[in-house]
């Protein structure tokens, strides 16, 4: 059982430095939780207080169903992979993967074994001569998780593994290391700025900022449901748009109006919304959730000036302002509009999110 709880954990550091107030989160046992935020968030703090590398100053961390505020590193059943990989450089690849191995005096037929495993998993099994320096940056890493994987840990712990590769590199560990939570069946924690790689490998997602837990919850309903502001601009990529704009009502409900534009709310919103008639709010409109004008019958269309239109192969991201507030569309490849010429494009009204000006957390969807 290698469940994670946080119950009321503060971290404040000498000086009266608080970096985490009052944490309360629970991972589930054999779950792939990814801790992402800005720099400064607390996330690798958080990570480091799972690791025993960090002290607690106040509550309580349990590993499973044992308290582990004072149990040393070595006794927490964890291994860690940090962002520039530790690998010993006078040592082989073999030598590396087993050496936490030989401290526990295990046998040798029984490193043998389980470095030959890993390194099968792994496809090291070629490179095992090799030393660290004769490695490019992806295959360092594959020795890094290999080193903790050989010590059938209870939890894994990743601290931005991948920061150091190249773009391409990124995306292919990003696969090997889902393909290997699923295989090895164990807890992992996992700790990026990249909201990315949040997306597309985390069960669930504690986005951070300012030490404190804004939403802990699966990609999907993050993307679709943001609880506030911070996480609706943090998750999705280009973010999403944000525009200052009035609640107002027509004959068929409510609308969004910003310089002359008003949107229609739709029936849902516009019960949500009836206490914001004549109140400034901030609309959300994520860049796919535009469409070409004039492709559909009964459709809700803005008009804004085309600053620049960047081809991005399979679509063009146009950067739009729109008396003001700077829009990011994302259109087809097809679509190159004139730049410093206004386009007209469609909004998908349904996708429309709405949020309290004052408190920015989320009022609808």
């Amino acid at each position: 059982m290698a469940s994670i709880t946080f119950t009321h954990v503060n971290k404040t550091y000498p000086g009266n430095v608080e970096t985490i107030p009052d944490l309360n989160l629970e991972i589930k046992d054999k779950e792939f939780v990814i801790l992402v935020g800005p720099s400064g968030c607390g996330k690798s703090t958080t990570l480091r207080m799972i690791a025993g590398l960090e002290e607690i100053t106040r509550g309580e961390l349990r590993i499973g169903d044992r308290v582990v505020n004072d149990v040393p590193p070595k006794d927490r059943d964890i291994a860690m992979v940090f962002q520039n990989y530790a690998l010993y450089p006078h040592m082989t690849v073999y030598k590396n993967i087993a050496f936490g191995l030989q401290l526990r005096k295990m046998s040798k037929e029984e490193i043998d074994k389980k470095v030959h495993e890993a390194a099968r998993i792994l496809d090291l099994e070629h490179l095992l001569d090799r030393k660290p320096k004769a490695l490019s940056g992806g295959q360092r890493q594959r020795v890094a998780l290999g080193r903790a994987m050989v010590r059938d840990p209870a939890v894994f712990l990743l601290d931005e593994p991948l920061s150091n590769l190249d773009a391409k590199l990124r995306t292919s560990m990003r696969t090997e290391i889902s393909k290997l939570h699923r295989k090895l069946n164990t807890t992992f924690v996992y700790v990026t700025h990249d909201q990315t790689e949040a997306m597309t490998m985390g069960d669930r997602i504690c986005v951070m900022k300012d030490g404190i837990i804004q939403q802990f919850d699966t990609p999907q309903m993050l993307y679709d449901f943001p609880c506030n502001l911070f996480v609706a601009g943090f998750i999705g990529s280009p973010q999403m748009n944000f525009i200052h704009a009035t609640i107002a009502k027509s004959d068929n409900g409510l609308t969004a109006n910003f310089d002359k534009f008003a949107l229609p709310l739709g029936e849902e919103k516009s019960k949500a919304l009836a206490d914001y008639i004549g109140k400034e709010v901030i609309i959300g409109i994520r860049p796919e959730d535009f469409v070409e004008a004039g492709m559909q019958p009964k459709e809700e269309t803005i008009t804004a000036k085309v600053e620049l239109a960047e081809l991005m192969g399979a679509e063009t991201n146009l950067y739009m302002d729109c008396a003001g507030s700077k829009l990011i569309v994302r259109m087809p490849a097809s679509v190159r509009p004139e730049e410093q010429q206004p386009y007209t494009v469609a909004v998908k009204v349904n996708k429309i999110h709405v949020f309290d000006k004052d408190t920015e957390q989320a009022i609808c969807h």
